[in-house]
């Protein structure tokens, strides 16, 4: 009997270690899944765009283009003025826009009091959202990479790609050179375009040449920025933008009747030898310079990003390839932004 009970006792701690043994893999298995069933947090991408009165069309195009074209996480950081900021939430919040993660961030002008020098040539230049871009950090608290674009924009490609974009150590911002396509160069040429800093600054002036950049230096174009806040902050680059800015109200280093770069030309000086390189297809412009000249159809379908600069606007008339930046215009439910078109 001793012994049966023995071989029974045998068996029983035999069958609980073969049965723990073989559950540990299940065990392991089910931890495993519920370690992976939630979803990662996808980094989110900042984006940061001006509505601007009687311009708003534009960037709800631009944004409709971003949104429509990824599937990244992208988060919308809509810039504007006081008065504007009802239109433009009311026109996202009533669109098929209101799937978009976005804050509207209210721009206070005052802090360009005495910064901006008074220019009649292209009053629109002067507008405080035209400086958005200088306050950068002030606006955007939380990311170490911030995208910012232009409203005169479509993006084609997807926007994680242009974020990807690598900035080298010490850099605070990648820009496009104005040199750095081959195919534009002949657009630049036929409406006669300045690419090189000659365009932007008055070489007249000492404190310009006192600051020992060629005036053949290719220009880029901050209509396109991908910026590193940490460096930004470090570098004490609005400071340094500022100070250019109220350098020109008393001296008159650069002017609109230039490259017409009011923002465009003290970016020129700060970040000059120090910024990273944008992929050229990552920002093809110049379409809004001439109503006339026009870039090949298989060209422009191959561009990640298109970016109508210059006096044409897509919007307006007359303006060239307005075909493409209507793809994505939404029309405002409100009815206060109208396209202007030849028959309207």
């Amino acid at each position: 009997v001793n012994q049966i009970l023995l071989l029974l006792l045998v068996l029983t701690v035999c069958a609980i270690l073969y049965n723990k043994v073989h559950q540990v893999p299940l065990a392991l298995k089910n931890e495993t899944v519920d370690l992976e069933s939630p979803e990662e947090m996808e980094e989110e991408i900042p984006v940061v765009i001006c509505a601007a009165a009687g311009r708003m069309g534009a960037a709800v195009a631009a944004i409709s283009s971003i949104y429509s074209n990824t599937e990244a996480n992208v988060l919308f950081y809509i810039v504007g003025l006081k008065t504007t900021i009802p239109h433009i939430r009311k026109w996202i919040e009533n669109s098929k826009l209101k799937e978009i993660k976005f804050k509207v961030v209210e721009f206070n002008p005052m802090v360009l009091k005495g910064k901006i020098r008074q220019d009649a040539s292209r009053p629109e230049l002067l507008q405080p959202l035209n400086f958005v871009r200088f306050y950068l950090p002030l606006l955007i608290q939380k990311h170490e990479k911030v995208i910012y674009l232009d409203d005169d924009v479509i993006v084609q490609g997807d926007i994680q790609e242009l974020y990807d974009t690598k900035l080298a150590p010490g850099h605070a911002a990648a820009f496009s050179d104005d040199c750095d396509l081959p195919s534009t160069h002949e657009m630049i040429r036929s409406v006669g375009m300045q690419n090189t800093y000659m365009g932007f600054l008055d070489y007249r002036k000492q404190a310009i040449r006192d600051l020992g950049i060629s005036p053949s230096t290719c220009s880029f174009n901050p209509g396109v920025i991908v910026a590193n806040m940490t460096e930004w902050k470090h570098q004490r680059i609005t400071k340094q933008l500022e100070k250019w800015m109220q350098r020109n109200v008393e001296e008159n280093l650069y002017s609109s009747t230039l490259g017409g770069g009011v923002a465009t030309s003290p970016m020129l000086i700060v970040f000059h030898g120090k910024y990273s390189s944008i992929n050229p297809m990552w920002h093809i412009r110049h379409l809004g310079w001439s109503p006339d000249a026009r870039y090949s159809e298989q060209f422009l379908q191959e561009a990640k990003l298109l970016h109508w600069n210059g006096r044409y606007k897509p919007w307006d008339y007359p303006s060239v390839h307005t075909d493409l930046w209507e793809n994505w215009f939404i029309p405002d439910p409100s009815g206060k932004f109208k396209l202007t078109r030849p028959d309207s």
